[in-house]
């Protein structure tokens, strides 16, 4: 396989474009970020990576709190208009349609219409360049019920989660496996079940 090399730049894809909320019940915010993820486990922490220059950026520094809302197909009109407009300038919650939610014991709204939030509490801000990084523990977490099946069992991939690629947005669709499914065991046969009956050629 041939290979070009290419000057090191920021490209690894896909990534997750979230809606990050912040600001107060008053005065919400959102913007959209796509460099977001899980850094650890135990205790659950996350973070965002964001340019001091953003108008975001003041308020989730005061607050020390933010919520990642997951984006969906039907949000992907508002993924990418938060992340090209200014909360300085229009209020992005009436702008889009979407609804500033409060969660129990929480600061900061959340965005009702989205399926998964997630709260976090910042826990350090680390410089990096062009971009500081908030490090923070994830705190509460909120699923829409229709996510959640009988068995408890989380399907999100239901849910038409968006995925962020050189410029262009995709919505998650063909499932090509599971944790795990390439070095699981294939299924034992029970004792006493009957074979498949063979088709007629």
């Amino acid at each position: 396989m041939s290979k070009r090399s290419l000057k090191p730049g920021a490209l690894v894809s896909p990534v997750p474009p979230v809606l990050v909320s912040c600001g107060t019940a008053e005065r919400p915010n959102i913007l959209t970020i796509a460099w977001t993820g899980i850094v650890n486990t135990i205790p659950p922490m996350t973070y965002i990576s964001i340019r001091p220059q953003r108008y975001s950026y003041p308020l989730i520094r005061e607050s020390g709190a933010f919520v990642i809302n997951l984006a969906t197909r039907s949000l992907v009109r508002a993924a990418d208009w938060c992340g090209v407009r200014s909360g300085a300038k229009e209020d992005k919650f009436a702008a889009c349609g979407l609804t500033p939610e409060l969660l129990p014991d929480f600061p900061v709204p959340a965005i009702a219409e989205s399926p998964v939030q997630f709260c976090c509490r910042v826990r350090e801000v680390i410089p990096l360049g062009s971009h500081d990084m908030f490090l923070a523990d994830i705190v509460g977490m909120y699923v829409d019920e229709q996510y959640v099946d009988p068995a408890g069992k989380l399907r999100l991939d239901r849910a038409g989660l968006l995925a962020y690629s050189h410029g262009e947005y995709f919505a998650l669709g063909e499932k090509l496996g599971t944790f795990g499914f390439s070095v699981r065991r294939p299924a034992k046969k029970r004792r006493g079940a009957k074979p498949s009956p063979k088709r007629k050629k």
